[in-house]
């Protein structure tokens, strides 16, 4: 009988060690880390840079797919590259794995954009990339493409060229933008294991946000994540249908067990309704509420209220976002079980706001499988209140019109417009009306006790040690602290001489004030060869998405200047703030000659047009030629050497009429002859 039990144990626990579709009881929430053309915001190197105030609020953040896709300025979803080239539209894969690693070691985890629904293509319509990784040769094949692709257009033209597709039809939705993946093929499945494998042991991701997830049968979600083992797993299973997202869910289980999560659309579109409308009752009476109130499935579901899909993008691409009371969408989300998804636009724009609302549920310990009831609603007084419980504590949400009253067993913590978050006392914490952050110059932060103890006394300090019944200054509750300067406060909750319920706030205070400076952006000469352009155009827009220079293309740009030889056109730009930048598109005109997107540009800097792919690529030459900037000539003649042969060149251009190429080296507040002189002593002199 021993024996027969131990065997049995050895054979369940493969079964035990399988994927959970998402972890249960999980407390944490995540960022989705980009929108829809975020290549400035969700630049690499920008978002690491945010690691230590992110890791405050986030344990997960999803980044946009990390290959080099087809278009060298893309979002992702024309991916074509699976295991090498990972040089993307956001930065560089070193800087990718820096920031991965960053974030791990700051207790955030990666997820990955995993679009394996569809491929894009190389030189014709069925040719995929040949990849190496590791040793081992991937590469799929025009027999691994779906056979009614793109509605029977790629049969067509596969017939027309010889070529053979899979005799498979879709298992899912067809998408014409690419070729849709044929996963009966073992070619397919074998190529995808390895693939997202890999973006976990070698990129070191945490998880997949699985993209297009209706263009394919659930149970290969199921395949794949029971062979790679990711922690975390969400599908983008797009419906607003309450069933039809459960029966994705549950089509992924393997051996009876849930491999994935899913994106909760039917909870999205009850909010949208109701923030939109201002219909706060709409979130009761739903009878397609999300999957976050379904005790079988709120362990499965990522709540949001906003994605890159939905969100506004411009006049002529809507989309269907949220219009109104975008912080009360985010504060009823936060309040609720389920895993939220904070969408990085709204973080941007509404971050301390959300902060203290990540606060709220980090303090009652709301986990994405609490329990959850609607405590009332009124469709006369138009609001509505849910009320979520914690390990710690209960959150009550109040949505709408201040008519509810707030029971006297609980305290409001934080509110704005159509939203009060309170928590009951029973979570016997302090409180602090500032969130952590960056804050221009110093504020007043009201301090409360969040305590069943009547009269409870609070305690606090500002160097970052932990108050005690000696150590600290003791006030009374609702009493403000004033931070003027880089401080750690640390309060806590002081009754019968115990300190209990410390929280912490990190403020980094910017007394300083901001000088606005001019910069210049130079363009190397693209109208000579190898470009030859006709004329060239600066495209440009600022980090408030404002436009300068007017529409496509811009303003033709007609200011020349030679620096250390070299031709440049120029054009100047104000820094108005410290987070201000400029972008750019430089291009010859309406037509499809333009380069890639050039971002974040704050200071003075010198660009190259290189190779043209999709779009020309840029190259910045800024510490090449910034040095010759002020007037120091350097190699005029572009004979190798900086000597006087090169003062008979600059002479040579000076009496052509260009007297600029030089600037005004002597400082007499003119640029004339007297000039060549001081470059001429200058070349002598080097």
């Amino acid at each position: 009988m021993k024996k027969i039990f131990t065997t049995a144990l050895v054979l369940m626990l493969p079964l035990l060690m399988m994927a959970q579709g998402w972890p249960s009881k999980y407390n944490g929430v995540m960022l989705q880390g980009f929108y829809w053309n975020s290549f400035t915001d969700s630049r690499w190197p920008k978002l690491e840079a945010q690691a230590d105030e992110l890791a405050e609020f986030f344990k997960l953040v999803w980044i946009p797919q990390s290959a080099q896709c087809s278009n060298s300025t893309s979002m992702g979803y024309d991916d074509l590259y699976w295991f090498t080239n990972y040089n993307c539209s956001f930065g560089s894969e070193s800087q990718l794995r820096s920031m991965i690693n960053t974030f791990k070691n700051k207790g955030i985890g990666t997820i990955a954009d995993v679009v394996i629904n569809h491929r894009a293509t190389i030189n014709d319509w069925v040719t995929f990339p040949t990849e190496v990784y590791k040793g081992v040769t991937y590469k799929l094949l025009p027999t691994d493409i779906c056979k009614d692709d793109d509605g029977g257009a790629t049969l067509n033209w596969a017939n027309q060229n010889g070529k053979s597709l899979s005799n498979n039809i879709d298992t899912g939705e067809d998408w014409g933008g690419m070729r849709d993946l044929d996963h009966r093929s073992e070619n397919v499945q074998n190529t995808v294991k390895a693939y997202i494998k890999m973006l976990l042991d070698d990129l070191g991701y945490a998880g997949y946000r699985y993209d297009m997830v209706k263009g394919y049968a659930s149970q290969y979600t199921g395949i794949y994540n029971s062979y790679a083992q990711p922690e975390f797993s969400v599908g983008e299973y797009w419906d607003g249908n309450q069933g039809a997202v459960k029966n994705w869910i549950d089509g992924t289980k393997v051996n009876g067990i849930v491999q994935s999560a899913a994106f909760d659309f039917p909870f999205r579109y009850v909010i949208r309704d109701a923030v939109n409308n201002n219909r706060w009752t709409n979130l009761g009476t739903s009878s397609n509420k999300g999957l976050c109130q379904e005790n079988n499935y709120r362990r499965y579901a990522v709540t949001f209220i906003e994605n890159h899909d939905t969100e506004y993008r411009s006049a002529n691409e809507q989309q269907d976002p949220i219009r109104n009371n975008i912080e009360a969408g985010n504060a009823y989300m936060l309040a609720m079980p389920g895993t939220p998804c904070v969408f990085l636009k709204h973080w941007i724009a509404y971050k301390e706001s959300i902060k203290q609302m990540i606060y709220v549920r980090q303090l009652a310990g709301v986990t994405n499988t609490s329990n959850t009831y609607n405590v009332d609603m009124n469709a006369g007084s138009n609001y509505y209140v849910q009320r979520t419980v914690g390990t710690r504590g209960t959150v009550l949400a109040a949505m709408g019109s201040t008519a509810y009253n707030i029971p006297s067993t609980f305290v409001v913590v934080t509110s704005g417009p159509n939203y009060r978050l309170a928590l009951s006392k029973t979570t016997e914490t302090a409180w602090a009306s500032k969130p952590s952050g960056e804050y221009d110059g110093g504020f007043d932060v009201s301090l409360t006790a969040v305590s069943q103890t009547d009269g409870a006394q609070l305690v606090y300090t500002l160097d970052g040690s932990e108050p005690t019944a000696s150590n600290g200054t003791k006030v009374a509750n609702g009493s403000s602290v004033n931070i003027n300067k880089t401080t750690t406060l640390k309060v806590g909750l002081l009754i019968g001489g115990a300190v209990s319920g410390v929280i912490t706030r990190h403020y980094t205070i910017d007394n300083s004030v901001f000088e606005p400076y001019e910069i210049t952006v130079y363009l190397k000469d693209p109208t000579v060869a190898p470009n030859n352009w006709r004329v060239v155009n600066y495209y440009t827009w600022d980090s408030n998405n404002q436009q300068f220079n007017g529409n496509w293309p811009g303003q033709a740009i007609t200011d020349t200047k030679i620096v250390n030889g070299v031709k440049f056109y120029y054009r100047s730009y104000q820094i108005t703030g410290k987070d201000y930048y400029m972008n750019f598109v430089f291009n010859q005109g309406p037509s499809n000659v333009q380069t890639e997107d050039v971002t974040y540009v704050n200071k003075t800097s010198f660009f190259e047009v290189t190779t043209q792919t999709n779009k020309y690529q840029v190259k910045d030459v800024t510490d090449q030629y910034l040095p010759y900037l002020d007037g120091v000539t350097g190699d005029v003649n572009g004979d190798g050497e900086v000597n006087i042969a090169d003062v008979n060149a600059l002479i040579d251009m000076i009496l052509s009429g260009d007297l600029d190429i030089i600037g005004d080296v002597d400082g007499d507040g003119e640029v004339g002859i007297s000039d060549v002189n001081a470059v001429i002593d200058i070349i002598l002199n080097q």
